[in-house]
């Protein structure tokens, strides 16, 4: 039996968002771009010192796929430093980092024209045979982001509609994913691994319906469970999570590094480290220093003096460090008493404030019953869907089609 490997697991790191962010002088970037590079910088320090013997990133390396030359730059350096460690990297080509038009290059693509060493591509479906860093041998299939209009390029699906568009895609990534697995059976003493950049049936959903590019297929959990594959490695949504329960294999996304919005709050941010051995394989999760978002909601309705309780519940929470919304519930009575001056004087100690929202007690604003003003752009269209009496199929749809508005909007 060969010497376990010890695998990095890593996904989804987008560099390029700025949400909530401000320029930093010294660097002449995004503050909040700072925080996907020093995330990152953390998790690859963590692995090398855990002794990691091969990663995989499993897609998403930018916020788009037309990055800037400086955050190509600031990821190849970060990349350079896993191969300069001598472990190999295998490059997951995710929706983000696809270019939009047929045959056209990834923002990934350099790493392979270039050669760099202990780096490899995957932009297709195939069966990477890797050597890692200790010289234990490992397989690695690959499944990039399947892209929907890829098959509009081929005349016989021109003319099938959105639903049947989606199955026939479904059924092309079974097929590659059986495809592959046969192949990997032909080496059957070597631990294998099934890499992919989509979504799973039964996956919980983060925030990442704002960021994600177009409209989504999702694959079915039981195409990843063939007992062949000793652990799938997944990216595309943000929360981590086990799909398959602590079965056999582990079926796992390890989330992004850090928080896009509100909608991530409460989400534990991180990598996995697996201890990949055939039939055999254990993983954990390690969680990173990524930013805080807090959410302070203050009712302040039945306050005699809502300024004085407002300004002594701010002063009960950990503001350092944070990205803060602050919410504040208050009757139409009370509105002339609210002053923003001193209550941003107090938030100064977070590092960003997002948003000061006063939720105005008025009767005509009891239809949602909740204070819309605090919402991301999904959240608040799906409250809208709610309102209006539609079936859920065309809910989905529509709300597919808003996604890109939204990503344009980012």
């Amino acid at each position: 039996m060969t010497e376990p490997i010890n695998l990095f697991h890593i996904a989804d790191i987008h560099i390029g968002m700025e949400n909530y962010g401000r320029l930093d002088a010294a660097s002449g970037l995004n503050s909040r771009v700072l925080d996907f590079l020093r995330r990152f910088s953390q998790a690859i320090d963590l692995a090398i010192e855990q002794e990691a013997d091969v990663c995989i990133f499993a897609g998403d390396a930018y916020k788009n796929q037309r990055p800037t030359p400086t955050f190509q730059r600031e990821f190849a350096r970060r990349v350079k430093k896993l191969a300069d460690a001598g472990i190999p990297t295998i490059l997951l080509v995710g929706n983000h980092d696809m270019a939009t038009a047929d045959r056209a290059a990834s923002s990934l693509d350099i790493f392979g024209v270039l050669d760099v060493p202990n780096t490899f591509v995957a932009n297709r479906e195939q069966l990477f045979q890797i050597t890692c860093r200790r010289g234990q041998p490992l397989q690695v299939a690959t499944i990039p982001y399947p892209q929907p209009s890829r098959l509009l390029t081929q005349d016989k699906y021109r003319n099938l509609s959105i639903e049947e568009l989606d199955t026939e895609l479904g059924n092309i990534v079974a097929t590659n994913i059986a495809d592959l697995a046969a192949e990997a059976r032909e080496r059957p003493g070597i631990p294998a691994i099934l890499a992919a950049h989509l979504s799973v049936g039964g996956a919980t959903q983060g925030s990442e319906q704002s960021v994600m590019i177009g409209r989504d297929v999702v694959i079915l959990k039981s195409v990843m469970t063939d007992s062949i594959w000793d652990y799938v490695a997944l990216g595309h949504i943000h929360k981590h999570q086990d799909v398959n329960q602590g079965q056999y294999p582990p079926i796992i996304y390890p989330g992004s590094l850090e928080r896009i919005d509100f909608g991530e709050e409460g989400e534990r941010k991180g990598f996995v480290m697996a201890e990949v051995v055939k039939e055999q394989t254990t993983w954990e999760f390690i969680p990173v220093d990524s930013r805080p978002f807090l959410t302070i909601r203050i009712d302040a309705t039945k306050a005699i003096d809502p300024m004085q309780m407002i300004l002594a519940e701010l002063a009960e929470h950990p503001l350092d460090t944070a990205i803060v919304r602050l919410i504040i519930k208050a009757t139409a009575e009370q509105e002339s008493l609210l002053d923003d001056k001193p209550i941003r004087e107090i938030l100064q100690k977070a590092n960003y404030i997002a948003s000061i929202v006063r939720d105005i007690d008025r009767p005509q604003r009891h239809r949602f019953n909740i204070p819309t003003e605090g919402l991301t752009p999904p959240e608040a269209l799906k409250l809208y869907f709610s309102t209006k009496n539609m079936s859920e199929e065309h809910q989905i749809e529509l709300f597919r089609y808003a996604e890109t508005i939204f990503e344009a909007g980012v």
